[in-house]
């Protein structure tokens, strides 16, 4: 299968962020976690969904990615946008998974530490 590592990396300069409130369910609305394949670009309907009421989504894209690679990337970059006209958080899981999070959820990233070596600079 084909490596995803450059479908998340978009730029986002000049971007005007426009976020969507969404309302919970109710005081006592639970938060689940669901796992699910991803076969077809119709499944984003119930992807998105899943996510507007407040579940945290892993989606397996074998299956899609298997068919074709530019329906993975037509997938996921529709799954960016809405995520950030949520203010959610998506972010890949390996390979073959992407976890899709509500706005009451955050993705925690580890930062790359800085080196104390010095930038070489041309001579």
């Amino acid at each position: 299968m084909p490596g995803l590592s450059g479908i998340f990396r978009k730029s986002k300069k000049g971007k005007k962020k426009e976020t969507v409130k969404i309302e919970a369910k109710g005081a006592s609305s639970k938060t689940y976690l669901k796992a699910m394949p991803l076969r077809d670009l119709s499944d984003l309907d119930v992807v998105k969904s899943e996510v507007s009421s407040g579940n945290v989504l892993i989606l397996r894209i074998t299956s899609l990615a298997n068919k074709s690679i530019e329906d993975v990337k037509r997938a996921v970059n529709e799954l960016c946008e809405f995520v950030e006209s949520i203010g959610g958080d998506i972010a890949r899981l390996g390979e073959e998974r992407v976890v899709i999070c509500p706005p009451n959820v955050t993705i925690w990233r580890e930062k790359t530490p800085i080196s104390n070596e010095p930038i070489p600079t041309a001579a």
